[in-house]
Order: structure tokens, then C-alpha cells, then sequence
């Protein structure tokens, strides 16, 4: 096929951004990444405005990225927290990914954190691997190949 036959209205891409491409909803999710659960939390650490984080929240469920769970401290009101879900769990490569070129291209000097293996204490980074195992360069090792779906 084609390039200017791909339909690119239906890229991957778009609607990953469409979902979680916002600056607040990839905080919110770097810091449930960190254990972060709770409304109050969040809100502490990240600094944001109530509405705009409850919305970022809602929007998350709604999507399926963070659920909802009731819990209730002793004395008080029933709350909720917010727990990762396996599809949410499944856009950490995304985040470590987009840490990994801030810590190249933005920080000055040491980055801010460092990401280890909690097993043996090592550094993680990404990388692309073929389905053979091969590690990948870059874009210049990978094609493009439109799928039935791209067809317009």
C-alpha cells in the first residue's frame, strides 16, 4: 500500500494521545507508577487544581487506565483510591521512555532520578527489540507496515 493511502485518522498514536497525552494525566499516572493512591496525594505532590485533577482522574477510570477502590481510615468517611490497572500498568514503558529522553536532552547534569532494578539494583533503560531478540538502533532499523485497518 501506498503511503498517501494510509488513513492516518486511526493511528495508534493519536488515540494514545487522545487519552493520556495531557500534561496532568501523565503526572497523575507517573506518581500512581510511585505508589501514589490517594486524591489528597496527588494533589499534594503534583500541585494541581482540584477540578483539573479531578477530571484528570475521572477521565483515567473511565478509560480503564486507573480504577477505583472504597477504603475507609477508622473514624471517618468511605473514600477511594485510585489503583493501576493492567492497562495502565501497560503504558509504563511510555513513561520511562519519555523520562529517558528528558534525562538526555533536558537535564543538566545528573537527572533528577534514576530508575533500578529492584531485584539486583541495576540501572533500567529501555530499548526496542525485535520479536527475534534483536536490539534496534533506531527508526532507521524499523518499517512501517499498514495493517488492513489503515486502508482507507
Amino acid at each position: 500500500m501506498s503511503e498517501p493511502a494510509w488513513d492516518r485518522s486511526r493511528c495508534s498514536v493519536a488515540g494514545t494521545l487522545a487519552v493520556v497525552g495531557e500534561k496532568w494525566s501523565l503526572l497523575v499516572l507517573r506518581e500512581a507508577f510511585f505508589g501514589v493512591r490517594r486524591f489528597a496525594e496527588f494533589q499534594r505532590i503534583l500541585g494541581a487544581p482540584k477540578a483539573v485533577l479531578t477530571d484528570r482522574l475521572a477521565t483515567l477510570v473511565e478509560q480503564g487506565i486507573l480504577q477505583r477502590v472504597p477504603y475507609q481510615a477508622e473514624g471517618e468517611r468511605q473514600r477511594h483510591e485510585y489503583r493501576l490497572t493492567e492497562k495502565g500498568r501497560d503504558l509504563y514503558p511510555t513513561l520511562v521512555a519519555l523520562m529517558q529522553w528528558g534525562d538526555r536532552y533536558l537535564a543538566d547534569g545528573v537527572p533528577p532520578m534514576a530508575l533500578e532494578h529492584r531485584d539486583c539494583g541495576e540501572p533500567v533503560h529501555l530499548g526496542l527489540v525485535c520479536g527475534a531478540g534483536h536490539e534496534l538502533a533506531g527508526p532507521r532499523e524499523v518499517r512501517p507496515v499498514p495493517q488492513p485497518a489503515a486502508r482507507r
